[in-house]
């Protein structure tokens, strides 16, 4: 089978989520919660009221001044909560340090909580969903296979652990105290690598892969030439490594997507 490019597949599944939302009589729609402004988070706002336009959804921006108390953002989420005419709800991360982000996310209904980060939460987080969705696409095969997870995190390496594991796939995680030797060991016996540590090209020459393995970078970093680089060394010699940028972001994005509409049909039910 011919691999299909990451921006490739995500078309083709923008091209197919429009057509659904055609079924709609209201759009599915997303509220975004933001507070204060970095460069970071106004790029991600803005690319994913784009996806939601590109596909025939709407996006709604909830913006608050960086100086809003914990208690007045959590008023704030309740009350978008409570609009019958949102049906996912995201807060864009991280906050300002005065405010706790398990706190404001605990808020957001888990019926409306399209990002999947809370406890409980009805949808897939969005990352994890995303590579796996894609995984599947490539027609990479994953039952009985070795699948090598860098990073522990709640938002990427825990739940694609799981993710794996629903697949019948044999997972290890590795962090940060795992050693050199050990991290070679299993990465070159691994069918499917996702690294998400946030080390640029910390995957580098000093390591070997199976030909057929399968690349995935979720890492971003932004070298000293000003590009983003991702945590594996470009062009190792495998069966597909995603690109960075334009790869794993895209399919997280696509993934919110995905849960927005999976929300606005379990809603209108």
């Amino acid at each position: 089978m011919k691999e299909m490019e990451v921006q490739e597949y995500v078309r083709k599944r923008k091209g197919e989520l429009k057509e659904e939302a055609k079924t709609f009589l209201a759009a599915p729609t997303l509220a975004i919660v933001q507070v204060g402004h970095n460069p970071a988070s106004d790029s991600y706002i803005r690319g994913k009221m784009k996806d939601a336009l590109e596909v025939g959804f709407q996006a709604k921006l909830f913006w608050y001044e960086e100086s809003i108390k914990e208690e007045e953002l959590i008023r704030a989420v309740l009350e978008v909560s409570k609009d019958k005419n949102i049906d996912g709800i995201i807060v864009q991360l991280p906050l300002p340090k005065h405010i706790s982000e398990s706190k404001i996310q605990s808020v957001i209904p888990l019926e409306k909580d399209v990002d999947g980060f809370a406890l409980g939460s009805s949808y897939l987080p969005c990352t994890p969903k995303g590579i796996l969705m894609y995984l599947k696409e490539e027609g990479v095969e994953l039952d009985g296979k070795n699948a090598v997870i860098l990073g522990r995190s709640k938002i990427v390496g825990k739940p694609m652990a799981d993710l794996l594991l629903k697949e019948n796939m044999n997972v290890t995680i590795l962090h940060s105290h795992t050693s050199l030797e050990d991290e070679k060991f299993y990465l070159s016996h691994a069918d499917v690598v996702v690294a998400a540590i946030g080390k640029m090209h910390l995957l580098d020459e000093r390591f070997t892969f199976r030909k057929d393995a399968v690349l995935v970078d979720v890492g971003i970093n932004r070298g000293e030439d000003g590009k983003l680089h991702g945590d594996i060394l470009p062009g190792r010699p495998v069966r597909l490594q995603t690109p960075v940028p334009k790869g794993v972001g895209l399919l997280t994005r696509l993934a919110l997507m995905e849960n927005l509409l999976e929300a606005a049909k379990r809603r209108r039910k």
